[in-house]
């Protein structure tokens, strides 16, 4: 995978939320988010690029920026799934007409989201393992 296609990758995964254990009843994920923390194919995600990105969600649409690339979409989320189940479709910038799946939870201010940035299959569980491109993002609620 080369940096832009990883960086497109990261732009859509960036952005997601919905539900965890104590928030079941709330499924919005509208807010800025900032990730946490990362990890891609079995390895933690570089700092340096993590730090650099904000997804923005509203009215299932989503705007994420890492750096100065912006990426832009859909969001439709499925919180009756077990779990939780995201589908990603980009409108604008690097995942223009690509769909990622992915699966969440959410606890309040956190959000946890687990996407298959290959586009092949659903996730199954919250984990990434080498050899694959499932990307992990803990994400924080952004405070205005």
């Amino acid at each position: 995978m080369t940096f832009k296609q990883f960086l497109a990758f990261t732009l859509v995964l960036s952005f997601s939320s919905a539900a965890w254990s104590g928030d079941a009843k709330d499924d919005t994920i509208d807010g800025a988010w900032l990730p946490s923390s990362a990890e891609l194919g079995g390895k933690k995600f570089p700092d340096e690029v993590r730090k650099t990105i904000k997804l923005v969600v509203k009215d299932n649409q989503y705007t994420v920026t890492v750096g100065t690339e912006v990426d832009k979409g859909t969001v439709k989320l499925d919180p009756s799934a077990k779990p939780k189940a995201l589908d990603i479709t980009g409108t604008e910038g690097p995942n223009k007409d690509k769909k990622i799946l992915a699966i969440y939870e959410r606890n309040g201010d956190r959000l946890r989201v687990c996407y298959d940035l290959g586009g092949k299959s659903r996730p199954t569980g919250f984990k990434t393992e080498a050899g694959t491109q499932l990307f992990l993002v803990t994400y924080k609620r952004e405070k205005p």
